[in-house]
């Protein structure tokens, strides 16, 4: 029996949380902003949950990776705009290396033998 095809566009574990960071280092932006700025720069192929999106920016902000003000989005609404930390920076350049590492690797045992 094969086992189903995981969604398209769910997130290996342990990204969002990167993606988040590499999203806000363009600025300050609102959660929905974020989702919209991983959707488009992905070409529709991520795709990020409000149920998963809205714990990690907490979490993040908890552990000092982020900062967070209350603002207006464009549309008017009052919405938390969220910013990288210098710690968050610091962070989102060991995770990226440290993704970049785990893609070599991957992309090596995936090569045809």
């Amino acid at each position: 029996m094969r086992e189903p095809k995981p969604n398209s566009g769910e997130l290996l574990q342990g990204t969002l949380d990167m993606l988040i960071l590499k999203s806000l280092i363009r600025g300050p932006m609102h959660g929905y902003a974020v989702m919209e700025f991983i959707q488009q720069t992905s070409e529709d192929v991520l795709k990020v949950e409000e149920g998963a999106l809205y714990p990690a920016l907490h979490r993040l902000e908890l552990r000092g990776l982020l900062a967070s003000e209350w603002g207006v989005s464009e549309n008017n609404r009052r919405a938390k705009y969220y910013s990288l930390t210098p710690a968050g920076r610091e962070y989102l350049v060991e995770e990226a290396a440290r993704w970049r590492r785990m893609a070599a690797a991957i992309a090596r045992i995936m090569e045809p033998a």
